[in-house]
């Protein structure tokens, strides 16, 4: 059972940095896909950024040129390096881990989550 652990979450001025990591401690099958999703109080669960195993990303687009995913796939380890943070990007943030066990079949495993808050 892959069980995601994020950490890195606090409290930060608006214009400075966090980073945030997320570990499947123990894995036991290999992570195909990584991806952070936020949410802030009273509004959906949205995407923030994903990264494959092969190294592709995608972006929300209020995150382009701010915020930077990468892997460690040894490790089943990603990161999140938010930079310019402002405001609006208050939320809990939460690791999401994509098992691909064949096309169609996969299993996702989801942390319980960190909280970013950004002061203005």
């Amino acid at each position: 059972q892959v069980q995601p652990v994020e950490s890195g979450g606090g409290l930060v001025q608006a214009g400075g940095s966090l980073r945030l990591s997320c570990v499947a401690s123990g894995s036991l099958f290999s992570i195909n896909v990584m991806g952070w999703y936020r949410q802030a109080p009273g509004k959906q669960r949205e995407l923030v950024a994903q990264i494959t195993s092969g190294s592709s990303t995608n972006y929300a687009d209020s995150v382009k040129g701010r915020f930077t995913i990468s892997r460690d796939n040894a490790k089943n380890t990603v990161y999140l390096q938010m930079n310019s943070l402002k405001p609006e990007d208050t939320a809990v943030y939460y690791c999401k881990l994509r098992s691909v066990i064949s096309i169609g079949h996969e299993n996702d495993y989801w942390g319980q989550g960190t909280q970013v808050t950004v002061s203005s």
